[in-house]
């Protein structure tokens, strides 16, 4: 995708799934789930797709596991194929995002990779350099854009992110291959520092993108207005979160998309926040604090995902790469609460209507 097509994609708002890892009983990659999983976002109305990611596991990159290129191989071949049976002239392909991470030898061969296997962009996990200072950061990210268009990722420190001050991102704003931030620090201040970064930097060109599943729908509404000097006065400007790239919106995705378009909607009339869309929002955040298990500091988070899918027959099993990984106590009677406190909220007769095609390989 060219940089300007892709720009202009991200910049339209777009739901954007985190994709699972779909194994077998064995722990292996069940190849025929995987490719499912993908035809039902694609089916769902996502945007686009990130793999490699959080949700996908960072354990793909382990060397007993080595995950990591046979499952962007197997994404380039099944979007390659739902792309080849759209109608080019009424849609476009989902933009596809690989995760990037480690130190920086090993953050541009997975660019590398990313490009090799026709991804749009990279999402730049800077969890491994915890230590390092900012202008090693800033030196980081600048070597990853050289190969492929990045996107920040304010990962939240419990599930191997770190801190990221507004004086970082004000100059990682100024690598000109930036396309997009993923803001999920789940935190509000943190959450505010990027924004006003990216106001204070002039970036128009830069999407922002909600990554706080624990607050999706108020940052989908929510206008952030700073000022900033100008030469003869103080100018008042505002950005808006365009969309979502979130593990929650892996599940239930295409009530995910009717929950974006809907706030979206709001935003582009400018209409006043009524009571229900507050009430979604709360809902929206106590049914993901049961899926990512927030009352054990998110440790069964992606075992919760799985369980959905599973439910949903998407999936086998909830099984992870580490064994020991799962839901902890009381995670499957707080997502059956969710479950029948928000019924709205899931997508199971859409997934049950379509799930044995899907499947069909």
């Amino acid at each position: 995708m060219v940089q300007q097509d892709l720009r202009n994609r991200l910049a339209s708002g777009l739901a954007i799934p985190a994709s699972p890892l779909v194994l077998n009983s064995s722990r292996k990659l069940d190849e025929r789930r995987q490719r499912a999983l993908w035809k039902y976002y694609e089916a769902a109305g996502a945007g686009g797709i990130a793999i490699g990611v959080h949700t996908t596991q960072f354990a793909i990159r382990n060397p007993e596991i080595a995950l990591f290129r046979p499952l962007l191989q197997l994404a380039n071949e099944e979007l390659d194929r739902l792309d080849s049976r759209r109608d080019a002239a009424f849609t476009r392909h989902m933009v596809r995002i690989a995760g990037v991470c480690g130190e920086t030898t090993q953050a541009v061969a997975e660019a590398e990779l990313a490009v090799a296997h026709k991804f749009d962009a990279g999402l730049l996990g800077l969890g491994d350099l915890k230590r390092a200072s900012d202008d090693i950061l800033v030196g980081h990210c600048h070597t990853v854009a050289e190969t492929i268009p990045i996107i920040g990722f304010y990962l939240q420190p419990a599930v191997g992110g770190r801190v990221l001050s507004y004086g970082f991102w004000r100059r990682f704003l100024e690598i000109e291959s930036v396309v997009a931030i993923k803001i999920a620090p789940f935190n509000r201040y943190q959450t505010i520092d990027v924004v006003r970064a990216v106001i204070d930097s002039g970036r128009y060109d830069v999407a922002l993108y909600t990554g706080n599943d624990d607050n999706i729908v108020l940052d989908l509404l929510t206008p952030f207005r700073f000022t900033r000097d100008a030469p003869l006065s103080v100018e008042v400007l505002e950005r808006r979160i365009v969309g979502g790239l979130l593990g929650h919106w892996s599940v239930w995705t295409q009530r995910a998309v009717e929950l974006l378009q809907r706030c979206q909607g709001y935003s582009r009339y400018e209409q006043p926040i009524d009571h229900e869309m507050l009430r979604l929002a709360i809902e929206v955040t106590d049914a993901n604090a049961a899926l990512f298990d927030a009352a054990n500091l998110y440790s069964g988070c992606i075992a919760g995902l799985h369980e959905v899918l599973r439910r949903q027959g998407l999936l086998e099993g909830i099984w992870c790469l580490d064994p020991s990984e799962g839901l902890n106590v009381g995670q499957m009677e707080e997502i059956d609460r969710v479950y029948a406190a928000y019924p709205h909220l899931n997508d199971d007769s859409f997934v049950e209507c379509n799930r044995d095609e899907w499947l069909k390989g």
